[in-house]
C-alpha cells in the first residue's frame, strides 16, 4: 500500500483532524521528554476508542508499516518515539474514567487517562490509586503499564503489574484481548495481564485498564532527615522500620542535588545547616508523637530533621523538584542530561554511587554527576549533566556495567527501550533472550510493534 493509501485509510478510520503528518505539529510527538531521542513518523495518528485502535493497527499491519504506541511521552528511553517512519499511535485521546467501584476497589479507564486523573477520581470515593508518579499530569495509566511504571509507592504496594486486575490490549494483527474479570483469584490460563505489562509496547497496545484501589493511609506524617552519607541514610531507614512504622515512601538525594532544587524553585534550604545526603520518608498509621520518638531512637545517625502532616507538599518539592531542576541545569551547559535508571542491592548502593561518581569523573573530568531515588528499592536515578553526546553511549555502558559488577538491575522501572537494548545481554542471559524472543514470534510474528525497543534486532541466517 502506498503512503497516501495508507494515510487515506487511517483517516477513514479516526477523522481528518486525527492524522497529523506535518512535521512541525508532529515534533512534539517524536522527540521525548529528555530530547535525547527523535525520529521520523509516517503519521501521527489519535485514535479514540479501542476499536479505532484495533482498525488501524489493522490497517498499518495490511500496509506492512509498524505501529510505535505513545502514552504521555514521559518516558526516557526512546521506547515510544518512531525510529523510521512508524506510525505513531498516540492513545491520550482514550482518556475516560469508566467507572470507580467503591466495593470491588477498582477503577476503569482507558489507557490514556493520566495518573493525576485517576488520582483524583479515587479520591472521590476515598481511595488512593496504588500508583503514583512525579510526572503524574502527563504520565498516563497505558503507559505505567507498558514499562510496569514504579514511582513513589513501591516500597508498600508494589509496582504497577501489582495494581492491574485486568487488561484490553490491541493485538499485532488488530484482534482485541480482553482480561476483565477484576477478581484477585483468578487462575485459568497463562497470565497474560501480567506479560503485556513492562512489554514496553512489543507485544501489544494496551487501549484499556482496570486498576486496584487501596484505602487511604491515615495519620499520614513525611519527615525529612539530613545524615552524613547515603549509607546513613541506610541504616537510618532500616531502623525507622524497626520502630514499626508503616513505610508509604522512602526517598533519598543529596546536597548536589538539593542545591539545584532550591535555587531553580526558589525554596529555602529544609535546615539551617547542610547535610552530605537527605532521606524523605512517608509514613502512616501512628501519631506524630510516635513518629517522633522513632526518629529520636536513630541517635547519631540523626543529623536534623523536620515532620510536616501529609500530604507533606512542602518536603516533597525538595524530591520531586529534582528532575526539573536537574534538566534546566542540564540545559544551561549545552544539552540534555543523560538519564540512567538502575537498581542495585540496598546494602551495595552506596558503594554502586562512589564507583559511578569516581569512574565518571576518571573519564570525563567536565561532568556533573547527580544521583537521587527511590530508598528502599535500591533504584538509583544517575543523571549526567555536561555530557557531549558523542559520549553518551560510552557513559552509559560505564553505568551500566558497574551496575552489574554491584549485583544490579540495568533498568529499574522505566523500560530498556531503545536506549538500553544494545545492554539487554548484561542483564539476560541467552535462553531468556530466546525465551522472549519466541512470545515476540508468537504474538507479533510480522514484528510490526514497536520495532528496535527492548529486544536486539534478530540475527539474520
Amino acid at each position: 500500500m502506498a503512503r497516501r493509501d495508507l494515510i487515506s485509510a487511517l483517516t477513514a478510520i479516526v477523522g481528518s483532524g486525527h492524522v497529523l503528518t506535518d512535521e512541525a505539529v508532529t515534533k512534539g510527538y517524536r522527540t521525548d521528554w529528555t530530547g535525547r531521542w527523535e525520529g521520523r513518523a509516517t503519521a501521527v495518528v489519535r485514535p479514540a476508542s479501542t476499536d479505532e485502535v484495533s482498525a488501524v493497527v489493522r490497517a498499518c499491519a495490511g500496509a506492512g508499516v509498524a505501529v510505535v504506541p505513545q502514552g504521555g511521552n514521559t518516558g526516557l528511553v526512546g521506547a515510544s518515539i518512531p525510529h523510521d517512519g512508524e506510525v505513531l499511535l498516540s492513545l491520550r485521546r482514550l482518556d475516560a474514567v469508566d467507572a470507580v467501584d467503591p466495593v470491588e476497589q477498582t477503577l476503569a479507564a482507558g489507557a490514556g487517562t493520566t495518573v493525576a486523573a485517576a488520582q483524583a477520581a479515587a479520591a472521590q470515593v476515598g481511595l488512593m490509586l496504588g500508583i503514583d508518579l512525579a510526572a503524574r499530569e502527563s504520565a498516563t495509566l497505558g503507559g505505567a503499564v507498558a514499562t510496569n511504571a514504579g514511582g513513589l509507592r513501591v516500597v508498600r504496594l508494589g509496582a504497577t503489574r501489582a495494581q492491574l486486575l485486568g487488561i484490553e490490549a490491541v493485538l499485532a494483527d488488530g484482534s482485541v484481548l480482553r482480561r476483565w474479570t477484576g477478581l484477585v483469584k483468578d487462575n485459568v490460563g497463562y497470565d497474560l495481564v501480567g506479560l503485556l505489562t513492562g512489554s514496553e509496547g512489543t507485544l501489544g497496545v494496551v487501549t484499556r485498564v482496570l486498576m486496584r484501589l487501596v484505602s487511604r493511609p491515615a495519620h499520614v506524617h513525611v519527615v525529612l532527615v539530613g545524615v552524613a552519607s547515603l549509607a546513613a541514610a541506610t541504616e537510618a531507614l532500616a531502623g525507622l522500620r524497626r520502630c514499626g512504622l508503616t513505610i508509604e515512601a522512602a526517598e533519598y538525594f543529596h546536597s548536589d542535588g538539593l542545591e539545584l532544587v532550591t535555587s531553580r524553585l526558589g525554596l529555602r534550604a529544609p535546615f539551617g545547616g547542610d547535610f552530605p545526603t537527605y532521606l524523605l520518608v512517608e509514613t502512616s498509621g501512628l501519631a506524630e508523637a510516635d513518629v517522633l520518638d522513632a526518629l529520636s531512637g536513630l541517635g547519631p545517625l540523626l543529623g536534623d530533621a523536620t515532620v510536616e502532616a501529609g500530604p507533606g507538599s512542602r518536603l516533597w518539592a525538595y524530591r520531586e523538584g529534582h528532575t526539573e531542576a536537574i534538566s534546566a541545569a542540564a540545559v544551561s551547559r549545552g544539552g540534555a542530561p543523560l538519564k540512567v535508571d538502575v537498581a542495585v542491592p540496598l546494602r551495595r548502593l552506596a558503594a554502586f554511587e562512589a564507583a559511578v561518581r569516581d569512574r565518571i569523573g576518571e573519564r570525563f573530568p567536565d561532568v556533573q554527576v547527580v544521583t537521587f531515588g527511590h530508598l528502599a528499592e535500591g533504584n538509583a536515578h544517575v543523571n549526567l549533566l555536561g555530557l557531549a553526546g558523542a559520549s553518551a553511549d560510552e557513559a552509559t555502558d560505564l553505568v551500566l556495567r558497574l551496575v552489574i559488577d554491584h549485583g544490579g538491575s540495568i533498568s529499574a522501572e522505566h523500560g530498556v527501550g531503545r536506549a538500553k537494548q544494545p545492554w539487554l545481554s548484561l542483564a539476560r542471559s541467552p535462553v531468556d533472550i530466546a525465551a522472549m524472543r519466541a512470545i515476540k514470534n508468537a504474538l507479533d510474528p510480522a514484528g510490526i510493534l514497536s520495532p528496535g525497543v527492548l529486544l536486539p534486532p534478530p540475527v539474520s541466517s
